[in-house]
């Protein structure tokens, strides 16, 4: 049952998905892998909707250079540990919700123990190298994953459904190659919501995913493109799901 003050609170939402709906949102756990321009506003609005558990991994402290898209954190924060600023601006945001900070990089020998019980990742790293982790152990834990990326005026979303849909190794058999991307941070505000949408209409059976298709963003012309995307029959982490 909501109580009084959950009911105020998340009264437009609740005329959306009803109080079910709501509840489903406090009882998960969403780990978002990344504090940084796509973690700011993934973590902000599941914040804002009434996420039960946020569990926030991540290993840097801010820099001045991360302030241009990085919006939990303020000039204040510089040399902070991104996941205490991230911590400390979320719940002030919202303080019924509960907050876990892992601070460290997401490995091999810790992955197991950073996804643990979660409904869904969230995938807001700003390397492949991670994100295949990421989605190594979202196929074998059959786990969904909200894949975000931004580089320049673009970006890209997709949903992945161990099980339904192409993982993160279909679409990208290799890393491409690493770089200092340039990037607006209203680029990274745009995936970043998108994603804490993905995983809201997940959470809630509300909607239709981005399942199986990738959304394009194109912000210097202002338009998106969704493509249907389908799994390859050769990748080695989800084709015996397939």
């Amino acid at each position: 049952m909501l109580t009084e003050k959950e009911i105020e609170r998340y009264s437009r939402q609740i005329m959306m998905f009803g109080e079910k709906g709501q509840e489903l949102l406090r009882d998960a756990t969403v780990l978002i892998a990344g504090a940084g321009g796509l973690g700011s506003p993934v973590a902000i609005y599941l914040a804002a909707a009434g996420i039960g558990k946020l569990r926030i991994a991540d290993f840097d402290s801010v820099e001045e250079s991360n302030l241009n898209r990085q919006i939990l954190h303020w000039n204040p924060d510089i040399g902070r540990m991104k996941v205490e600023s991230a911590r400390e601006k979320i719940e002030q945001l919202n303080p019924e919700i509960r907050v876990e900070t892992i601070k460290t990089r997401i490995e091999e020998n810790n992955i197991m123990k950073i996804v643990a019980d979660a409904d869904i990742i969230v995938d807001a790293m700003d390397n492949y190298d991670t994100r295949f982790l990421l989605n190594s152990e979202a196929i074998r834990m059959e786990i969904p994953m909200v894949h975000g990326a931004v580089h320049g005026f673009h970006g890209q979303i997709t949903t992945i459904v161990p099980g339904d849909t192409p993982c993160l190794s279909c679409l990208f058999p290799t890393s491409p190659p690493k770089e200092l991307f340039p990037i607006v941070g209203a680029t990274a505000g745009v995936i970043g919501t998108m994603q804490a949408n993905e995983v809201i209409k997940y959470l809630t059976d509300s909607g239709k995913l981005l399942a199986g298709q990738m959304l394009i963003w194109n912000g210097a012309e202002g338009r998106t493109e969704v493509i249907n995307i389908r799994p390859n029959p050769a990748c080695t982490i989800c084709n015996h799901l397939q």
